[in-house]
């Protein structure tokens, strides 16, 4: 008696209803994200890693709103004409000077160097702080404006000092940028402070503290 044909078929596997669905590629569990590299300097920019996203937004913001143009030197506490005409007897009278300092940046901007006094002040406000999360950010910042070679704005740093820097960076700390700061320091001194004193602005500044003088004489 001939064997039907249906009963001719091979029993090779599991039939095709047994089988799982196949994952089609547009169906198929989203990659897991890429894990952080420790050895990755995120802190550069120099890589795809980067912070949280609501976190950076938020410093980002603040950063902007400290990099706003300081108010003119009329603005603050007028300097008398002694605090002026101390400004030409040391480079430190003129830093410790509020007035002196928006004066000196309003000059150093002049000459496309605001970014020195903008570091200096950034590291200045770093050593101040005592939360080390806050340092950890405010670092970071630092880092990516004034320090890393990708940003427009970085400050002119020696290889030893850069070096430094980013070792320091592994760990950041409120001193991490100290050699840096000193540097910089040294070069608005030695640099652009000569070339200040002799400035139309200084010396404007020079005479009307002489008119305020005679005018109360």
């Amino acid at each position: 008696m001939p064997t039907p044909p249906e009963a001719e078929k091979q029993h090779t596997g599991p039939e095709e209803g047994d089988q799982p669905p196949s994952m089609s590629s547009r169906d198929a569990a989203p990659p897991a994200p890429p894990r952080r590299n420790p050895c990755c300097l995120c802190w550069c920019c120099c890589c795809s890693c980067s912070w949280n996203e609501e976190r950076r937004r938020a410093w980002r913001a603040s950063r902007e709103s400290r990099l706003q143009p300081l108010p003119s030197c009329e603005a603050c506490a007028t300097p008398s004409p002694e605090e002026v005409r101390s400004w030409a007897q040391s480079f430190d009278k003129l830093m410790h000077s509020p007035a002196g300092r928006s004066v000196f940046r309003e000059f150093l901007r002049t000459e496309y160097s605001e970014e020195n006094m903008l570091f200096w002040l950034a590291c200045e406000e770093l050593k101040a702080e005592a939360n080390q999360h806050v340092v950890d950010e405010k670092a970071r910042l630092i880092y990516e404006d004034y320090v890393s070679i990708l940003s427009p704005k970085e400050v002119s740093l020696d290889s030893r000092v850069r070096e430094g820097v980013n070792k320091q960076m592994q760990e950041p700390s409120a001193h991490t940028f100290d050699d840096a700061q000193l540097q910089i320091y040294t070069l608005m001194h030695r640099d652009s402070y000569p070339r200040f004193l002799s400035s139309p602005a200084y010396r404007a500044l020079l005479l009307r503290g002489r008119s305020t003088s005679s005018s109360e004489a």
